[in-house]
Order: C-alpha cells, then sequence, then structure tokens
C-alpha cells in the first residue's frame, strides 16, 4: 500500500491573484444606492439630458441656419477671400471663412457666454454732474427740514406762544 503525502510542494501563503499578492483593496467608487431608471431622472444626469448642445440641436431635423452656406458656391462666397487683393492665392486660403479667422460673422458656434465688460469700473464709478435751470438759495426750505413751532433757541427747543404760554402737543 503506498501512501500519498499531504504535503503541499507550493510555499505558503499562495500567490494566486492580485488580491492575494496586493491584499484586499477597498473599491473606489461606492455602490450606487438608487437603481439607474430612477437615478436618470434627478440632478446631473436630467439635466444633462434635458439641455441640448449645439451640436445636437444641429442634428436636429427641424434645424435650420440661414447664415450655413448651402452649397459649394455659397461656401465659396462667404469666404474671407478678395481677389482684388489676394490674387492667386492657394486653395486652402481662398476658402478660408470668418469663423476661422475670428472676424465676426454673426453664428454662435460655442455654448459659452462672452464676458460683456461693465462700462466703468464699480469701485471707482464716474461723477455724475447735474445741472439747475436756475440757482435756489442755499437757506430755502424746500425738501428739507420740517417747519415746526420749536426753536433750539429757547427753553430747550420749546418756544413760547404769543401770549406766554407754552405749545402743547
Amino acid at each position: 500500500m503506498t501512501m500519498t503525502s499531504k504535503r503541499d510542494p507550493y510555499p505558503f501563503p499562495k500567490l494566486e491573484s492580485d488580491d492575494n499578492f496586493v491584499g484586499a483593496r477597498q473599491s473606489q467608487m461606492h455602490p450606487y444606492t438608487v437603481p439607474t431608471h430612477l437615478a436618470q431622472g434627478e440632478d446631473p444626469w436630467n439635466r444633462l439630458n434635458h439641455k441640448a448642445t449645439l451640436s445636437s440641436q444641429r442634428r436636429e431635423a427641424f434645424y435650420y441656419d440661414p447664415q450655413a452656406p448651402s452649397d459649394s458656391l455659397d461656401f465659396v462666397l462667404k469666404s474671407t477671400y478678395d481677389h482684388h487683393d489676394r490674387f492667386l492665392y492657394d486653395k486652402p486660403k481662398t476658402l478660408t471663412q470668418p469663423e476661422t479667422v475670428g472676424l465676426p460673422h454673426g453664428r454662435i458656434l460655442k455654448n459659452r457666454i462672452k464676458y460683456v465688460p461693465p462700462p466703468f469700473d464699480p469701485m471707482d464709478p464716474p461723477l455724475r454732474r447735474c445741472d439747475a435751470d436756475k440757482k435756489e438759495p442755499v437757506h430755502s426750505n424746500k425738501g428739507g427740514a420740517i417747519e415746526s413751532h420749536h426753536s433750539a433757541a429757547t427753553n430747550q427747543g420749546y418756544s413760547r406762544k404769543h401770549d406766554g404760554g407754552f405749545y402743547s402737543i
């Protein structure tokens, strides 16, 4: 009777996979808590799905751009090439469009808001100058203090009546 050895000829521990070799790794991304069909109705996916980009708008069947060239003749006519100034240029330079060069063309090419600088620095606004038709005296009481029977000159701001008594409120 032959006896088989139960000894493992390979060294301990067995390095069989990445988890055994490196050790247990933690997942970088936590498992999703909401099912996919419900998560697609929430932000940011829902917001991104319902806002069309310029590229996706242009792929729609009902999209029409009146400024886009309809054929090769329109494409050549809308180019920046002027044969009076640049005679006998090579073909790639004759087909350069105003959008490529950076000239004003009236089309929106990217979903970017153009920054318009304010007309003046808000920390240093310009002085406003008002001209009056006629010069009013400085001591006039139009729109100034409310007239009252009290006078600051006598009796702690209270003055007397003509008959000598005090005014009552």
